[in-house]
């Protein structure tokens, strides 16, 4: 895009990059929060058909304008903020919350080569990026001045720091596989992965169960059912965001519902094959149909499972939450780490050339010809 405006357009070499690098940024926040909108009434039409109900069908043809209604309705509010609160931090977090949301797209590859940073420490920058997201509701509750967005605030940061450490181990055994932390590099190597005819890590017996694990994590990253005890109406009224209101209440929503698409668009690239198709055989055209058409039939199938979810299962108690993270998916994931590494230590193989006290460490994703340097 950066050649488009310098070469047909006549930019120079610097107002070309930041004119191409604003609309791609562009290109990939507005259409964004447009899905959003769309989940949402998925979400809401998903959970009433579970539960033998309409769901939204007034406004708009299928009730397709009810997110739009919904939005054009806390826009017209009124921003309420508490008298006690510290007004700063008050506004700041649901800011900090939404703006978390959207820099992490920046490194998802929609197809080969059409990703807006192709940077290769891509999955170190999700990480980094992702857990900031909780300062924005840490802020929000301590701000609110207020005893029960206070104790979500608490409940959501702990909740999100354990997690992330089971996460963080899981993304080890990907990237020991893989051998790289560019998002495009791993979606490469799970080409064939699947006895040579389908694509996906998924497909690997030891890495499937750190899918599971990546799934269940990331529901309760994102605070989903049955994992949403710091929403929890019954003790804590609303959660962090009880006292907010107007455009700074529909920011937090923006916020998680982008994180969903997000760790649904993790699911299928870590996993799936991304924007591959789901066989690699060419007896069908599957190659035919755009990488980003298949990425976001992932997504979309990820968005299910996560609306099923919450529609049938019952909400934890928080100390289940706690258990679950710390005594099983911490333990589960070292103890992956140790598997995964110690296999791919066990197929190392001679490097080439050299005598046999020579190897490099043989994953899928690195041969001595992609990596001349390997050899230990």
């Amino acid at each position: 895009m950066t050649d488009f405006f310098q070469n047909t357009v006549g930019f120079s070499h610097g107002a070309a990059w930041f004119t191409a690098t604003i609309a791609g940024i562009l290109l990939i926040a507005l259409p964004l929060m447009l899905a959003v909108a769309m989940i949402i009434y998925a979400d809401r039409k998903i959970w009433a058909a579970m539960a033998l109900r309409r769901g939204p069908n007034v406004v708009g043809p299928f009730g397709l304008l009810q997110s739009f209604a919904d939005g054009l309705k806390v826009f017209l509010q009124e921003t309420i903020i508490p008298s006690a609160a510290n007004r700063v931090l008050f506004l700041l977090a649901p800011i900090i919350t939404f703006t978390v949301a959207l820099i992490v797209w920046a490194v998802v590859p929609f197809d080969a080569g059409v990703v807006l940073a192709d940077i290769n420490v891509g999955l170190l920058y999700v990480l980094a990026a992702s857990s900031l997201g909780v300062y924005g509701i840490i802020l929000s509750g301590w701000a609110s001045n207020s005893k029960y967005p206070f104790y979500s605030a608490l409940r959501a940061a702990a909740q999100m720091v354990s997690y992330e450490v089971a996460i963080g181990f899981v993304l080890v055994t990907v990237v020991l596989w893989a051998g790289t932390f560019n998002l495009s590099g791993i979606v490469m190597a799970q080409v064939g992965h699947g006895f040579g005819l389908v694509n996906g890590f998924v497909f690997n017996p030891l890495l499937f169960p750190m899918w599971v694990v990546f799934l269940i994590s990331s529901m309760a990253e994102t605070q989903r059912a049955p994992f949403d005890v710091t929403e929890a109406e019954s003790e804590l009224v609303a959660g962090y965001q009880t006292e907010y209101s107007s455009m700074s209440f529909a920011l937090f929503w923006l916020g998680e519902y982008a994180n969903v698409l997000l760790m649904c668009a993790l699911n299928a690239t870590l996993f799936w094959g991304g924007w591959l198709p789901p066989l690699n055989i060419d007896l069908i055209p599957w190659f035919d149909v755009p990488g980003i058409v298949w990425l976001f039939g992932k997504i979309l199938f990820f968005f299910f499972i996560f609306s099923w979810v919450k529609a049938t299962v019952p909400r934890y108690r928080y100390d289940q939450i706690m258990r679950l993270g710390w005594k099983i998916f911490l333990p589960m994931s070292l103890i992956w780490v140790f598997l995964v590494s110690g296999y791919l230590m066990l197929k190392r193989v001679p490097c080439p050339g050299t005598p046999r006290t020579g190897y490099t460490v043989h994953a899928p994703g690195i041969t001595p010809a992609k990596y001349p340097g390997a050899c230990l």
